[in-house]
């Protein structure tokens, strides 16, 4: 039992930064998001939800992996476990960052160090558990594709930077 509830709590963490976050893309999509110059690639409002889900679940059942297979932070996992903090608290600044800040600039700093320690997070993960390891590469692509979007966003809206510095 108490596994399965370790498994739950790993997986459901990472998606309540998610579902905080989603307050500030409702109260900014029609608004404000939708007047931005993005790029043609732009996925679909309806494919952010579930892909977001399914790498958060992915990221938490891989942290649980770490954390069982690598002794905890008593053990080989804890910086591990400390690099995935940190880029899960990078994430969560992300959507505030973007879309209530209105900051394309310090959104994109952001995504920037987030795919970095994601990187770094995924690698040490793979190190402790294969699995684990595998499963945060998903979410590396999707940051790819994120950062992208961002940075083009940035670049072609440099009218709404500069107001706002």
């Amino acid at each position: 039992m108490v596994c399965h509830l370790a498994v739950a709590g790993a997986t459901i963490l990472p998606n309540v930064g998610g579902w905080v976050g989603s307050l500030a893309v409702r109260n900014n999509y029609n608004t404000w998001y939708m007047t931005l110059n993005k790029p043609n690639w732009t996925p679909p409002k309806y494919v952010f939800a579930p892909v977001w889900t399914s790498l958060y679940c992915g990221m938490g059942y891989a942290s649980y992996l770490v954390w069982k297979n690598g002794g905890g932070f008593d053990g080989e996992a804890a910086l591990p476990l400390i690099a995935y903090g940190t880029q899960l608290a990078l994430n969560w600044a992300w959507t505030p960052l973007f879309f209530s800040c209105h900051s394309l600039k310090w959104s994109l700093v952001d995504i920037g160090l987030l795919t970095a320690s994601a990187g770094y997070c995924a690698v040490s993960f793979y190190k402790i558990d294969k699995t684990a390891g595998l499963l945060m590469l998903p979410y590396l692509a999707w940051l790819g594709l994120a950062s992208s979007l961002n940075y083009y966003i940035y670049k072609n809206n440099n009218e709404l930077e500069s107001k706002k510095q």
